[in-house]
């Protein structure tokens, strides 16, 4: 199979889906209006609370959900074969994951920017608001503290990244003050800045290639890094969004416009064979491809984050709320863009059927990180390589795009985080933990702990094995709740059940493989925490269908 031919077949998928089914959900199902204020004009704050306009927020919100999911995920399903990974990201994102981020945004715009653990309290009940907030406090707690242990391993990996990505703040600083105080053209500007990110790719691909933090009182390089992005992480998520959070997003969504646009180019001038075998059921370590294709690649296809996302940070900058369509629609069929684009380099780019078996013999080669990331830097580098740009300049391209990534999901992720243990202390009545300052302290405390609790920095690693598996059944979560919203509305709700459903399935199957599994293994606090999450998904369901029947019962008298 020719690569370029797949890439042209997907993406004439992707626009005829965003202009037909996307643009049906988005006038039938929730009937969008720009008559309706959103929480951004109503609740104005200048730092939460901010008007955006469409093509800014779009960068906010795609590199916010994006980070490394949509390449570490593809770049380890491509293990069962490129066709299983193809047919799961292309259908997946169009029927599954841009409803789910697209219905998330807009239930959280018309509860005033709340998040989606919050409203879920009006939509289904008081108990489930909880359950919920839990849940989403759980898995932004991995996230966090993963994050940044990933990225300090991506500039041991990559030291050519570290110069470009921590240079992105001072151009952001400048070109969100230039935008908001100074009304500067917010195009002329970002041409700019991408241009000045470049020059500072240049320079460290050139200059600084072997940089690395000596040890700082016995310290690890890597735990320096974690400390680091943890202070970074703290400052970044208290900031009003337009300081650095918008015009550092928006900048990042240009260089991916541009790598993804050298990726493609390089694809056209190479045009690839496939190497990679179509279908391989069988491979040495491996789960079975059912349940756990669904729960390896969720960035890409589906992921209950992007939810987060969704109604945590972008739907306070909603400007219109017509907009959500192309940010939150249209951005989750992006990321299956670039998925695709990741599927490719993995299966295609590595040059020979021998290079991708000797990364995919077994799933222990496959699943290291190094590995995962290995695969699309290099495929990738390949690709771009046929424009006549040297190897090592390409892979720093695409290192600081991935590092870049992964800095965004780490500082929106602190964010959210904040959110929730702010609406979780003011249901407690904690009053200092309702404080930006102190549900931010909150967030990264406890991060930093979780990162500590296993040399290296890798605590976060103890609990990794459930991540996958919460992830996906916070998509399931998440789509319950738009169900029943849009049950509450009389409205059609055949284009969230079947998505929820096969989600619930999909992720439920895998949780109870992976409960059982650690039963066996004794490893019990793994096997406790399975357990404690597989009840709260459970108790949210019948949550839901006491919500659903309670108002068949008053339909009419409940207002949503």
């Amino acid at each position: 199979m020719n690569a370029l031919i797949l890439a042209i077949v997907t993406y004439i998928g992707f626009i005829l889906a965003y202009n037909t089914y996307g643009r049906f959900i988005g006038k039938k199902l929730f009937e969008l209006s720009n008559n309706n204020v959103t929480p951004a004009h109503e609740f104005e704050d200048g730092v939460d609370y901010v008007p955006t306009k469409k093509e800014i927020l779009f960068g906010h919100h795609f590199t916010s959900i994006a980070g490394t999911g949509p390449i570490v995920g593809p770049a380890i399903g491509v293990i069962w074969g490129w066709l299983p990974a193809i047919i799961w990201v292309f259908v997946g994102s169009i029927f599954m994951g841009a409803v789910h981020d697209f219905g998330a945004m807009i239930i959280s715009a018309r509860k005033k920017g709340k998040s989606l653990g919050d409203v879920t309290k009006d939509i289904v009940s008081p108990t489930s608001r909880n359950l919920f907030l839990i849940v989403i406090f759980f898995l932004l707690l991995i996230v966090i503290a993963i994050f940044a242990m990933i990225i300090g391993k991506l500039f041991m990996m990559y030291p050519a990244s570290i110069f470009p990505v921590w240079m992105e703040i001072p151009i952001a600083l400048v070109m969100g003050y230039l935008v908001y105080k100074k009304k500067m053209n917010v195009t002329i500007l970002s041409i700019i800045a991408i241009i000045l990110m470049y020059f500072t790719i240049w320079i460290g691909a050139t200059f600084i290639n072997d940089f690395h933090i000596p040890e700082i009182f016995g310290m690890q390089e890597i735990i320096v890094w974690v400390a680091i992005l943890m202070v970074y992480a703290f400052i970044a998520s208290i900031l009003p969004v337009q300081t650095l959070l918008q015009p550092r997003d928006y900048i990042n969504s240009h260089e991916l416009f541009v790598a993804m646009g050298l990726l493609i180019c390089g694809l056209v001038i190479v045009h690839p064979t496939i190497t990679a075998p179509a279908l391989r059921l069988s491979v040495e370590g491996a789960p079975p491809i059912f349940p756990f294709l669904f729960i390896t690649i969720a960035c890409g296809a589906i992921s209950g984050f992007h939810s987060l996302v969704s109604s945590g940070t972008s739907s306070k900058q909603l400007g219109k709320e017509n907009d959500a369509l192309s940010i939150g629609y249209g951005g989750m069929l992006m990321e299956g863009a670039l998925a695709v684009l990741v599927i490719l380099a993995c299966t295609a780019g590595l040059g020979s059927e021998s290079a991708w078996t000797a990364r995919y013999v077994d799933w222990a080669s496959a699943s290291g990180l190094g590995a995962k990331l290995g695969a699309f830097v290099d495929g990738g580098a390949n690709f771009i390589s046929g424009l006549g740009l040297k190897v090592e300049l390409a892979k720093t391209i695409l290192a600081v795009f991935v590092v870049s990534f992964a800095a965004t999901t780490l500082d929106t992720a602190t964010r959210i985080q904040r959110y929730v243990v702010s609406e979780i202390a003011e249901g407690m009545k904690v009053k200092p933990l309702t404080t930006k300052v102190g549900a931010t302290l909150v967030a990264v405390i406890t991060a930093i702990l979780l990162a500590m609790a296993k040399p290296g920095g890798a605590g976060a690693m103890i609990l990794w094995p459930l991540f996958g598996a919460t992830n996906q059944l916070l998509a399931g979560l998440a789509l319950l709740v738009i169900t029943v919203y849009l049950a509450k509305k009389n409205k059609s709700i055949i284009f969230t059940v079947i998505p929820m459903v096969f989600m619930m399935i999909m992720t439920g199957w895998g949780m109870i493989r992976n409960i059982i599994n650690y039963y066996s293994s004794s490893d019990w606090l793994l096997f406790v925490i399975g357990i404690i999450i597989m009840i709260l998904e459970i108790w949210m369901i019948i949550e839901a269908i006491k919500a659903i029947k309670k108002f068949k019962v008053n339909k009419g008298t409940m207002e949503v």
